[in-house]
């Protein structure tokens, strides 16, 4: 029995996982994210690689880290909050999919169009590769941190779409918090006392992706973004249960 409730739940994700990649392009969402993203990279890739005559990949990994913070609700914002505006939410809460596979779905097609784009920054690497010398376990580990970073932003994005009303308020909202992250952290590097600035890495997106630039795999690192992404999807299962019992 548990294996067909699993088998049914797959179902379920990966339909709804289907109709939100069909959103994203059928739409100028995905498009705009993608485009949007590699503009912006392509021009820090010219100025700190190209310009410099550098083969410096972590340090542009991490420069590209940046724009998930500028660049994640794009992704997410209409993934929630445009049910609500359409008022099609009431038909996804009411519906005999579960919370968990409603979120998870969502979730899925927006990692995918990020885990897309992080590929298409692999041009880059090529680039170097012609001219330079590339090391590809330390090139790994670095991806690695930068899309575990990528996600966590994602997650916490799409729990904040779930409280917006639209789209929009739901991008301003993402844009707001993850704002809110980069400040804290430089906040923390800043405080006067060792704990708050401990405190502050300790929990910090920016550093605990250190490592992973640095070439050194960190599976604390990797708990910490996966414990993230599950606390900010369990988070909007939450709300969204409450909204469904509210009625």
């Amino acid at each position: 029995m548990r294996a067909g409730v699993a088998a049914e739940r797959n179902t379920s994700v990966r339909a709804i996982w289907k109709r939100e990649m069909q959103s994203y392009f059928y739409t100028p969402v995905g498009y705009v994210f993608i485009g949007v993203f590699l503009l912006i990279s392509s021009v820090m890739f010219f100025l700190s690689i190209l310009k410099q005559h550098s083969g410096d990949l972590p340090t542009f990994i991490g420069e590209m880290s940046y724009l998930w913070m500028l660049l994640s609700p794009v992704l997410t914002m209409r993934l929630l909050a445009e049910e609500r505006q359409k008022s099609t939410d009431q038909l996804l809460l009411t519906s005999p999919v579960s919370l968990v596979s409603i979120v998870c779905g969502k979730y899925l097609a927006a990692v995918t169009v990020l885990a897309a784009t992080a590929a298409l920054t692999w041009l880059y690497v090529l680039v170097v590769a012609i001219y330079g010398t590339v090391y590809p376990a330390e090139l790994a580990v670095n991806y690695l941190g930068f899309i575990l970073q990528g996600c966590a932003f994602a997650a916490l994005d799409l729990y904040l779409s779930a409280w917006a009303p639209t789209p929009v308020v739901a991008a301003v909202l993402g844009f707001g918090a993850n704002l809110v992250v980069w400040m804290i952290d430089l906040i923390g590097a800043q405080a006067s006392e060792a704990w708050v600035t401990e405190a502050v890495e300790f929990m910090s997106l920016y550093a605990r992706n250190e490592a992973f630039l640095m070439g050194q795999f960190s599976p604390a690192g990797v708990v910490y973004e996966v414990s993230v992404v599950i606390a900010c999807l369990a988070m909007t299962v939450h709300h969204l249960e409450r909204r469904r019992l509210r009625g």
